[in-house]
């Protein structure tokens, strides 16, 4: 069994992904090609935004973001402590400090409270300009925007929208990749959805914003001569194959992809809700289930559910086992303003299991049948 069945969702798009791989092939059009424009265009009309710039992976999408908001040296920009350590580090490369927050327990994603409260300490304490929020969409959930927009806005805070694993999820008619003043998200192969390799893409409605991350993306070209370098970018563009095949996928993807992963969910939910926590969507949310992650009732009940499942072939993954006050990585960051108390709960408890749209209700069965045995 597979944790994120990439070959079978393959062997049924097989036919048009072959023909759009060998379309880009028979072209030699490898480096911004007509698919790459039809992606952005296809993917800005999903999300309800302007403008797609697309980049090679999501890791840059957040950087080039930080980028164009001008955040640097001497700025700081609040991340959530329970996350992938890009979040962060995106804003360390730029030359900013990351402050952490805690998260809801129920859903992973930023605490409301703890932002606010850690706002106002680092405001109080004057060391850092704050920037930015970068909120996650964690496990393809939307997070809090309705109250964490209010606090951007009541603390004159811009927001960018890490939804990584959160493309296709909503609050109501809003889909994810919509709420920030810049949103980004990856196309990682294990993402909801994901090519053949890495990519990413950044959305906003703001023309200037457009017009200079298209610069960026490109080593800071102009737009009339590629060889009138205007600012210093990066060499970040997404390959015309990956566009090809990003764009076959996302047919199958809103056709019946993410109702798939959703009635996977309430299978899932059904039968092990009686015996562990399941993930919780709020009333009016829609998540495009990156992954399917319970909580245990402690770490020693984790671990011994996660051998069992593997002594039965059944793989798990924990999503993570750290939060990002403890990578080494930033262990000399003097911008720890709380306890994590929830963070260092959800490190301990969370496992994920097998989670795409090509599992099958007997599937799901069996792999809680030998979870409750």
């Amino acid at each position: 069994m597979q944790f994120r069945d990439l070959k079978k969702q393959y062997e049924v798009l097989k036919p048009k992904i072959d023909e759009a791989i060998f379309g880009v092939i028979n072209d030699t059009n490898f480096i911004i090609g007509k698919q790459v424009n039809e992606l952005e265009e296809k993917l800005a009309s999903y999300v309800s935004k302007k403008y797609c710039i697309s980049c090679a992976n999501g890791t840059d999408a957040l950087v080039l973001a930080l980028m164009v908001m001008g955040v640097g040296k001497g700025d700081a920009v609040l991340v959530p402590d329970f996350t992938y350590i890009a979040t962060a580090s995106s804003v360390s490369f730029v030359g900013a400090t990351p402050i952490f927050v805690d998260i809801d327990l129920d859903t992973f994603n930023m605490s409301p409270e703890s932002l606010e409260s850690i706002i106002k300490r680092v405001t109080n304490e004057g060391k850092y300009n704050l920037k930015a929020i970068i909120p996650v969409d964690l496990f393809g959930l939307p997070a809090n925007y309705d109250k964490i927009l209010n606090i951007a806005k009541n603390y004159n805070l811009k927001i960018i929208e890490d939804a990584a694993q959160g493309f296709g999820g909503c609050i109501n008619d809003k889909k994810a990749c919509s709420f920030g003043d810049i949103s980004c998200t990856s196309f990682f192969p294990a993402k909801p959805l994901g090519c053949y390799g890495d990519g990413g893409a950044i959305f906003t409605d703001d023309e200037r914003i457009d017009d200079l991350l298209r610069s960026l993306r490109a080593n800071g070209k102009s737009k009339v001569d590629k060889y009138d370098n205007i600012m210093i970018g990066m060499n970040s563009r997404l390959d015309t194959l990956q566009a090809a095949i990003l764009k076959v996928k996302f047919d199958a993807f809103v056709d019946y992809e993410l109702e798939a992963v959703n009635n996977v969910y309430k299978w899932y939910t059904k039968k092990l809700s009686g015996k562990y926590k399941a993930p919780l969507i709020p009333d009016g949310y829609y998540s495009s289930f990156a992954q399917y992650t319970i909580l245990c009732k402690d770490e020693n009940e984790r671990n011994n559910l996660q051998k069992k499942l593997k002594d039965n072939g059944i793989p798990s993954m924990i999503y993570y086992p750290r939060g990002m006050h403890e990578q080494k990585c930033f262990a000399n960051l003097d911008s720890s303003y709380d306890d994590f108390v929830n963070c260092i709960e959800a490190t301990k408890r969370v496992l994920s299991l097998p989670m795409h749209p090509y599992l099958t209700e007997s599937e799901v069965n069996m792999i809680c049948d030998i979870m409750l045995q």
